[in-house]
């Protein structure tokens, strides 16, 4: 057995607990938000690293980054934390010493949002989960901590020039409307399913150079010690993922970008440009197009590409059903959304045709 076997709950057990919870309604909240007079950073990072008492380090730094009016998703497992956040720009030194003061986070790679707005979110939340990325197998399968390498911008260029495989470990509405130059891009909607996909299509090339990104590196990492644990041997990692690949070419003008499209981010961002090209097409049309949106009406709230045209065409619907239910009365549609469990679901090609989802 590599490193643990513990029972954590998936719902955080300490939500509950006075002073370790959200007290405003969303409302409230996006109203502060939108009256504050400072300038926030957008970030994201992860580590994985043995925690004893994931419980106990998610109270500590709800406490910690709650006094400095963080906002935020940070997930807290056993195997580690992975986090996406903003911070008072007057307050991020003190964020730092937050980070600093655990060993376990010293000297954490951060990565900063290369467009945003300081407005990504509108409360802090820390969950304690059993894993920081679901990859749907037994947690002590294999050691998540023994990973490939890791490169720097250059590396990777100079990797990719030479003819390493290179995966993208991304969902399918992810990497379609970016990606880097010949990349695999697995058609899969969760890293779970991921995971065994990526490890078949590569079944023969155990001795070649792989090399796997991600938006942020944390499910390439997790990536890394999975294929080394099936006998890869030349496994490595695009360091810091798109967000520092999107870095270094904005410090680097020599840097040449292979990087084609967007980068999706799961935030009201939705995606950040890293070049011009527009790689994919609108859903419903088929113009080109790379913007993501929900579907207007909230019981279905949909993810998919809609062009300018269709969205002020359409209301931002997917479909002439929803765009129906839109017009009804808003009791009407609290009535349809009852025992409904309102989450996002995400395109896929396979199992969703909206060029004929309105009818003529």
């Amino acid at each position: 057995m590599y490193l643990w076997r513990k029972k954590i709950c998936l719902m955080d057990p300490n939500a509950h607990k006075k002073g370790l919870r959200n007290k405003l309604s969303k409302e409230q909240a996006l109203k502060k938000l939108e009256s504050e007079k400072f300038f926030r950073k957008t970030l994201s990072f992860y580590r994985y690293v043995i925690l004893d008492n994931p419980e106990q380090f998610r109270d500590k730094l709800f406490k910690d980054w709650g006094d400095l009016d963080c906002l935020g998703r940070i997930y807290v497992a056993r195997e580690g934390i992975n986090a996406q956040m903003n911070v008072p720009e007057h307050h991020w030194e003190q964020f730092i010493a937050t980070l600093n003061k655990y060993e376990e986070f010293k000297h954490i790679p951060l990565k900063i949002a290369v467009e945003d707005d300081g407005k990504s979110f509108y409360k802090l939340t820390i969950k304690v989960r059993e894993q920081i990325v679901a990859d749907g197998l037994p947690i002590d399968e294999y050691d998540v901590t023994n990973v490939g390498q890791h490169l720097d911008a250059q590396q990777w260029n100079d990797a990719i020039e030479k003819g390493a495989i290179v995966v993208d470990m991304r969902n399918h509405y992810e990497s379609e409307i970016g990606h880097f130059e010949n990349a695999i891009c697995p058609q899969s909607e969760t890293f779970r399913e991921e995971l065994p996909e990526v490890k078949e299509m590569l079944k023969g090339q155990e001795d070649k150079k792989v090399l796997l990104y991600c938006t942020g590196g944390i499910r390439c990492e997790k990536t890394s010690a999975y294929l080394k644990h099936h006998g890869f041997k030349d496994v490595n990692q695009l360091h810091g993922g798109i967000i520092d690949y999107a870095r270094q070419l904005d410090e680097n003008e020599d840097l040449d970008n292979k990087f084609k499209g967007k980068n999706f981010v799961f935030d009201e961002r939705l995606s950040e440009r890293i070049s011009n090209d527009i790689i994919s097409s609108c859903h419903q049309c088929g113009e080109p197009s790379d913007t993501h949106v929900n579907c207007n009406n909230v019981n279905c709230n949909l993810l998919f590409i809609q062009c300018d045209s269709c969205q002020e065409k359409h209301q931002q619907c997917c479909s002439s059903d929803c765009l129906d239910i839109i017009q009804l009365p808003k009791e009407e549609q609290q009535k349809l959304r009852q025992g409904i469990e309102n989450k996002k679901r995400f395109h896929s090609h396979q199992k969703v045709d909206l060029s004929k989802a309105f009818k003529e």
